[in-house]
């Protein structure tokens, strides 16, 4: 049990704490005490003090103030009129109290108000924004880069960012990364992102929009941050207002749970509440930035960037008889998430269906493999029901090729898995043969291993063939990529000033080609400081892809003429009413349908006879024998991105094209995720003339999101 006068200490000391205003109501409580002990100090002195104050003409209740609080009112009022005796003692005594209470305390009180204040300030404990900010909740090395991502999209914007690690740690860091005049407008505010009590103070239900982000490196960071979700639904739900975000942005780590959310509606709440939730993973977005939009710009150093080449060369026609090849070293997230999202782009115009070949191929080397592959496998198991994949153990212990169920194998993506030690001679050996193929393949390598230092090294010291054939080699790097970038920059640039060339002898003929650099053609990637880009423009195509869809009429969407009698206001409006009313799953499908625009674009220059970069014919309307070789294309495309997607191809006792009686029926298998078009373009129906549709809109679809 507490001692009553430790209780009333310990009361005492966190009302002092906690409050300006619970100070200055104890000093008004002392200063009121004091007054009143003055009077009964003055009233039993013996003397006639009433008397002096008329013979001053001051009135009485004044002397006792005075006293308190004037530091000359003893020596002006006794002292230069001779008074002394007890009156004189009392009146000491009231000047002393006053002078310890009234002076010392008041300049306690607001010395300490101050320093409340500012310490208040600096750990986050003082709230400033009301609306129209933005919400950054949670705090890693993925952080600096969103809040640049905002400040490039809004650059008045006032970013709120929560977080219950230590504000002044945060507040250093971010003065690394985010410009000096852009700090003012961000606000750290300590707090926890589950915790509900917090959201009154930030205003949740007044942001422009909602960043849940946590910390990637703790265990159950995705639990967390779904339990984040759930929390500002309910509080959204309480406190609805008129200027609602109009998204919520949530980082998941796993792949699995980030997969899981592409495909169900598990956060119907925010949909209903009118507002976009967008699932965000670390590793698929670094993989946009390097397929999709193939150049990182750093948005704090604006004339520095990473140009990311392209990796089918400069754009591959129907009659391209080679292969594009993807070699990843490791089974990380990296390399798994990166691989899924090539076999997601990656389609082209020169696959055969009757010969089926050539494949984009996607290939892992672990040592792990026998472990790896079957969790991959497994994991897109309904891919893997139609494309078989290719096996080889080239490690010392040999193992026998895992059987395969396949039959079909008409898909344009296949995977290849070995085990092997990248750094061992026969490993090394294949990846020397593999660059030396340069008539038939487009080879790139990433070395996506979990130690940065392994894969510093191995870029440093792959095969001189790797380097003389400028195969692009891509450096998973956790921090700066300054290094780098630095090397291939400053060996590209002294190769051409001193203008060196490759020379070599092929069939009795020299051959002389200009010598760009031993180390000119390797790319980091995956920087924790870099990871967060928002593409806006795949994101408008997405909403006017679905558009089309959505408007379809006897098999066709809107022509030209009916798109250009719409004005482009009220076609956004429509297209974004139409965005938020789609499922999960649809969404997904019309963004992969987006991000796959740049290869078809390649392909479609290089059959046009055109240089990669000439955009000149982009909206230019296709011709029938164009529309009809992307057409193939997309569906082809659609095929893999439905399987990775979770779909399957219906048995045949669910196919309706073996049962076309019972065709309606069959079809609603769609919502069960068993889809009845996972099958090669040339045995589709008229479900055929949707590729065409959505190709030759593809010039329409680049006029309303040119930048």
């Amino acid at each position: 049990m507490t001692k009553p006068r430790k209780k009333i200490l310990l009361n005492l000391d966190k009302a002092l704490s906690e409050s300006l205003i619970k100070q200055i109501v104890i000093l008004v409580v002392l200063l009121a005490l004091t007054l009143a002990l003055s009077f009964i100090l003055l009233s039993f002195s013996g003397s006639d003090w009433k008397a002096f104050c008329d013979e001053k003409q001051l009135h009485w209740w004044l002397l006792p103030l005075y006293l308190l609080i004037d530091p000359n009112a003893l020596n002006n009022l006794y002292i230069d009129t001779g008074i002394h005796g007890w009156m004189l003692f009392a009146s000491s005594i009231v000047y002393i109290l006053g002078t310890v209470v009234f002076t010392g305390m008041i300049i306690g009180v607001i010395t300490n108000a101050i320093g409340n204040r500012v310490d208040a300030h600096r750990n986050g404990l003082t709230h400033y924004l009301n609306s129209g900010h933005y919400v950054v909740m949670g705090y890693d090395e993925m952080v600096p880069s969103i809040i640049e991502d905002i400040f490039a999209n809004d650059n008045d914007a006032y970013v709120l960012l929560l977080s219950a690690f230590d504000a002044n740690i945060i507040r250093e860091r971010l003065k690394k990364s985010v410009a000096k005049h852009q700090l003012d407008h961000i606000i750290i505010n300590y707090g926890h992102r589950t915790a509900y009590e917090y959201y009154d103070d930030i205003h949740l239900e007044s942001s422009k929009e909602i960043y849940i982000v946590g910390n990637r490196t703790r265990s159950a960071h995705d639990a967390v941050n779904i339990e984040c979700i759930d929390s500002i639904c309910d509080y959204l739900k309480e406190h609805k207002s008129a200027n609602m975000p109009k998204r919520i942005t949530c980082v998941f780590e796993d792949l699995d749970t980030y997969a899981a959310f592409k495909t169900t509606e598990i956060f119907g709440e925010v949909k209903d509440l009118g507002i976009e939730f967008v699932p965000y993973n670390f590793y698929s977005g670094w993989a946009r930035q390097v397929f999709v939009m193939c150049n990182y710009k750093e948005k704090s150093r604006p004339l520095s960037s990473i140009p990311y080449p392209c990796l089918y060369g400069n754009g591959i026609g129907p009659d391209d008889n080679r292969f594009v090849h993807l070699v990843f070293v490791g089974t990380s997230n990296f390399a798994v998430s990166f691989a899924m999202e090539i076999a997601h782009l990656f389609h082209f115009p020169n696959f055969d269906e009757k010969t089926k070949n050539p494949k984009t191929r996607i290939t892992f080397i672990d040592q792990n493999m026998e472990k790896e592959m079957p969790l991959f496998v497994t994991r897109n198991r309904h891919f893997f029901e139609v494309q078989n994949y290719l096996y080889e153990d080239i490690s010392l212990e040999r193992k026998p090729i895992p059987e395969q169920s396949a039959k079909d194998n008409f898909l344009d993506v296949e995977f290849e898995f070995i085990r092997g030690d990248i750094y061992s001679k026969v490993v090394q050996d294949k990846i020397r043969d593999w660059a030396s193929d340069i008539k038939g393949q487009y080879l790139s390598l990433f070395l996506a291993m979990a130690d940065q230092r392994s894969n510093f090294m191995m870029g440093m010291n792959m095969p001189d063939e790797v380097y003389d054939n400028a195969i692009p080699v891509f450096i998973r790097q956790d921090r700066a990529d300054r290094f780098v970038t630095t090397l291939r920059v400053s060996d590209k640039k002294n190769a051409k000033e001193k203008g060196l060339k490759h020379h070599q002898v092929d069939n009795g003929t020299l051959e002389s080609k200009d010598y760009k650099g031993r180390y000119a053609n390797i790319y980091p990637f995956g920087m924790d400081d870099m990871a967060y880009c928002r593409d806006e423009v795949s994101f408008k195509r997405a909403k006017l892809i679905n558009y089309l869809y959505c408007n379809v009429k006897d098999g066709r969407f809107p022509d030209s003429l009916v798109l250009a009698a719409i004005s482009d206001e009220t076609l956004w409006k429509d297209a974004d009413a139409l965005w938020k009313g789609l499922s999960v799953a649809d969404k997904w499908s019309n963004l992969y349908c987006a991000y796959s625009i740049p290869c078809k674009l390649a392909s479609l220059r290089i059959m046009r006879g055109l240089k990669p970069d000439d955009t000149s014919q982009d909206q230019q309307t296709l011709t029938e024998k164009e529309i009809h070789t992307l057409a193939v294309v997309e569906h082809n495309r659609w095929n893999v991105e439905k399987l990775l997607m979770g779909f399957r191809r219906p048995k045949e006792n669910e196919d309706k094209y073996e049962h076309p009686e019972f065709k309606d029926e069959l079809k609603a298998n769609k919502k069960i995720f068993i889809h009845h078009d996972i099958r090669p373009f040339s045995d589709l129906d008229d479900i055929q003339q949707m590729d065409y549709e959505i190709v030759k809109h593809i010039p329409w679809i680049l006029k309303m999101t040119v930048k």
